[in-house]
């Protein structure tokens, strides 16, 4: 907590020097005036009152147009580690266990996923190395346990593939290419991608399972592209995968015929703004026709893996977490290898796919939620793509 404390510190002096003035990083208003007014940064959006947005999207759209920007970006996450995750997550210590208890609600995500809540345990952070710092605190809680993660390999895309019967994209997901490279080599018309190349593919397919704009794009990639290089990469994806072109249109004609998105199963979102006469709250509802069924069915499917694998698993294997499309169990490590096989094999299997697309899932295993290793299993045998 001191080390956080200290580099919090230092990054708001920083930001004070690079604004040339003080100002409370955390208020709303004197930033919105700071950027927008003094600055004079461009506005990205506005609040339901009317005010220059802030959040952290909103920056991460100005973040190559002045270096206060990025300062004010890394001190954010340093402040939410400390009192969301840090002293938040010590005041949840449970005084009898030890433990952290999480409350896991059913009926709050309109996804259908399920929702933690008191304290979130879904959104501990990962991407840095202060973040990581808060996954090595997740240990199991006997000696010679170790904790295991079974995590669906890009469920979306296998299911966006599934459901548009995208002739490419069933090809590559069959052939167990690395789907982003793939992407990536068709998007940029080589053979030799390079790791940035790779990196916009993969925003590109995940983006567009959203209805990702050409405005969009440009915030998501931190502004190294502009608004027509990237409206020609959108172009140049649907000419690629015609199949999810044809996908987004039909899904969209569809919940504005019926009102109402469903996942592979039949179970139903209605989306009444799908007419409205306001641009914003149309184009949000168009987003939600074309993700619903996406997004649902990855819900569906690791809910059913959940009830068969409570069925059949040993005792002593305890599920402690869901992390949307992630697994998380504790266990001695003398079961590991009976039960890890059983895990792919339900989660695999839970529910079978439109054109034979195949599921996988990636198996870790550690002493922590951090440091953990790769298990080969039967059923999971191909390197990591994500």
């Amino acid at each position: 907590m001191r080390t956080l404390r200290r580099s919090w510190k230092k990054l708001e002096k920083e930001a004070h020097q690079l604004a040339g003035k003080p100002f409370n990083l955390n208020s709303p208003k004197q930033l919105a005036e700071l950027l927008f007014g003094e600055l004079g940064l461009p506005v990205q959006r506005k609040t339901p009152t009317g005010q220059p947005a802030t959040d952290e999207e909103a920056l991460q759209a100005l973040a190559h147009l002045h270096p206060l920007i990025e300062t004010l970006l890394r001190y954010r996450e340093l402040y939410k580690l400390r009192y969301t995750y840090g002293e938040g997550l010590l005041r949840s210590i449970h005084p009898k266990t030890g433990r952290i208890h999480t409350v896991f609600q059913q009926a709050v995500a309109a996804t259908g996923r399920l929702s933690s809540q008191n304290p979130n345990l879904q959104n501990i952070p990962i991407r840095t190395e202060q973040g990581k710092a808060f996954r090595r605190a997740f240990v199991a809680g006997q000696p010679g346990w170790v904790l295991l993660s079974a995590d669906y390999s890009q469920i979306e895309l296998r299911i966006a593939a599934a459901l548009s019967g995208d002739p490419q994209l069933l090809e590559d997901f069959r052939a167990g290419r690395d789907i982003h490279t793939a992407t990536a080599q068709r998007l940029f018309g080589t053979h030799d991608v390079t790791p940035e190349m790779r990196r916009i593919a993969k925003t590109v397919n995940f983006g567009i399972l959203y209805g990702i704009t050409a405005h969009g794009l440009v915030q998501r990639l931190g502004g190294g592209l502009s608004r027509t290089e990237a409206q020609q990469l959108i172009d140049q994806y649907f000419h690629r995968y015609p199949g999810i072109k044809a996908y987004i249109e039909k899904q969209i004609a569809r919940v504005r015929e019926t009102g109402y998105a469903e996942t592979l199963l039949g179970r139903r979102r209605y989306i009444p703004h799908i007419h409205s006469q306001n641009k914003a709250q149309r184009a949000e509802a168009e987003r939600l026709a074309i993700n619903t069924p996406i997004q649902g069915t990855a819900a569906d499917m690791i809910k059913l893996a959940m009830i068969r694998l409570a069925e059949k698993l040993t005792p002593q294997a305890h599920l402690l977490l869901q992390i949307h499309d992630e697994l998380v169990w504790e266990m001695p490590a003398s079961v590991v290898e009976e039960v890890a096989p059983l895990i792919v094999q339900e989660m695999e299997g839970a529910l079978p796919l439109p054109h034979q697309v195949p599921v996988e899932v990636e198996v870790k295993v550690g002493p922590n939620w951090l440091d953990m290793s790769p298990l080969q299993t039967q059923s999971s045998k191909l390197p990591s793509k994500e």
